[in-house]
């Protein structure tokens, strides 16, 4: 967490080499009470500088007990305290952290037991009060959240929990900031997951919606039927009233028909009489012109053309 160990080591040598040229100087053998003493003097102040060097990252922020009780917050970068009086039991963790939680075989309230996968984010945004007022803030969190989804899933409908999971993260979301302000953290979000249900419940549940899509299909396909034969009747009644229309309509279904690859077609007497086509050679003569009109070769137009 914490990266203060080459910049200790590094204070040191300095201070050491420092002391060691100063003694030198007076002495270059060492012998005189001065230059030991320079060199003596120059360790311990080296030992005390790397022992009281610390260094925060840019992310973390050090809580600082003097004698038992809380100093300071230290950090981001390099601090110094005052060795055996200062102590740091905690380095706190500002950045965004992500707990994932779960509540296993817990009844909804149509008592149907579900799996629910859940994931925290959340962030300390006063490191003192997660430092001081709450003893391992980070599984507390966890049991937070944990017993807040449990009362949350107690208190929802199996239908509601698979259909609303915003809702649920956003109730959760509420009830665990709620509980963990105190302590100086602010939950940022709450993601549901998964919601696993029984196998059996699964299967009768899709058996439930299938039978749902083919009443649905159904209804629609009666619905439409309902519709074309309101259209056949419009129709009828246009040509009750127009006999010209349903002349003009008669003779086009039947051009339409001999118009086709097929080699037979059955047409009533009663059709044939009420088209006017002077009985069955007028109907044959008609299809006579239809197989000539077909039978007449199409220009292709050529490329030197």
């Amino acid at each position: 967490m914490r990266n203060d160990s080459s910049v200790a080591t590094l204070l040191f040598i300095v201070i050491a080499v420092i002391g060691a040229l100063l003694a030198f100087a007076v002495d270059s053998e060492f012998k005189s009470g001065i230059s030991q003493t320079i060199l003596v003097l120059f360790l311990f102040a080296a030992v005390f500088t790397s022992w009281s060097t610390k260094v925060a990252t840019q992310w973390n922020r050090a809580v600082v007990l003097r004698l038992g009780r809380f100093q300071s917050l230290r950090g981001p970068g390099i601090f110094f305290i005052i060795p055996i009086i200062d102590s740091i039991p905690y380095w706190i963790d500002i950045r965004v952290i992500s707990t994932a939680f779960k509540a296993e075989k817990t009844l909804t309230k149509d008592t149907v037991p579900v799996d629910v996968d859940a994931v925290l984010f959340w962030k300390v945004v006063d490191p003192k009060k997660a430092a001081l007022d709450v003893a391992e803030y980070n599984s507390a969190i966890a049991w937070a959240s944990q017993t807040a989804l449990r009362d949350v899933i107690g208190k929802t409908m199996l239908a509601d929990m698979l259909e609303g999971r915003d809702k649920i993260s956003a109730i959760l979301q509420t009830i665990i900031d709620e509980r963990t302000e105190p302590w100086g953290i602010n939950v940022i979000s709450v993601e549901v997951k998964d919601v696993l249900i029984p196998q059996g419940l699964e299967a009768a549940m899709s058996m439930q919606a299938q039978a749902e899509r083919e009443r649905q299909a159904r209804v629609i396909l009666g619905d439409s039927e309902r519709q074309i034969a309101d259209k056949f009747v419009e129709a009828a009644n246009t040509y009750a009233d127009n006999p010209d229309a349903f002349h003009l309509r008669a003779m086009n279904m039947l051009y339409e028909g001999l118009k086709t690859n097929a080699t037979i077609v059955v047409v009533p007497s009663t059709a044939v009489e009420s088209m006017g086509l002077g009985g069955l050679a007028g109907t044959v003569a008609l299809a006579d012109v239809v197989k000539k009109e077909k039978a007449k070769p199409k220009y292709t137009p050529r490329s030197d053309d």
